[in-house]
């Protein structure tokens, strides 16, 4: 079994920045992708950012050029940098690790960008 914690989430003003970390513990055998995704009240989770074990990474067009998704292999911690926050960014960010196939999700922690 895998459990993920997520950790970093706030009250920010607009325009601020927020670092996300999501550490894995537990039966860690051969990550294949780490990532973080969000859920705003009354919408669908939805992708932010991913990153592969070969280090490739992916953004979703709205948080292109504003958040980094940065991985610790040793730690198992996968990160989210996020600058420029705007309201539209507040959300409850998951972080979603896959290991052979099998994915897991943490808990969730709260992101408040206030205007």
């Amino acid at each position: 079994q895998v459990q993920l914690v997520e950790s970093g989430g706030g009250l920010v003003q607009a325009g601020g920045s927020l670092r996300l970390s999501c550490a894995a513990s537990g039966s860690i055998f051969s990550i294949s992708f780490m990532g973080w995704y969000r859920q705003a009240p009354g919408k669908q989770r939805e992708v932010v950012a991913g990153i592969t074990s070969g280090g490739t990474t992916n953004y979703a067009d709205s948080v292109k050029g504003r958040f980094t998704i940065s991985r610790d292999n040793v730690k198992n911690t996968v990160y989210l940098q996020m600058s420029s926050l705007k309201p539209e960014d507040t959300a409850v960010y998951y972080c979603r690790l896959v290991q052979r196939a099998v994915e897991y999700w943490g808990q969730g922690t709260q992101v408040t960008v206030s205007s």
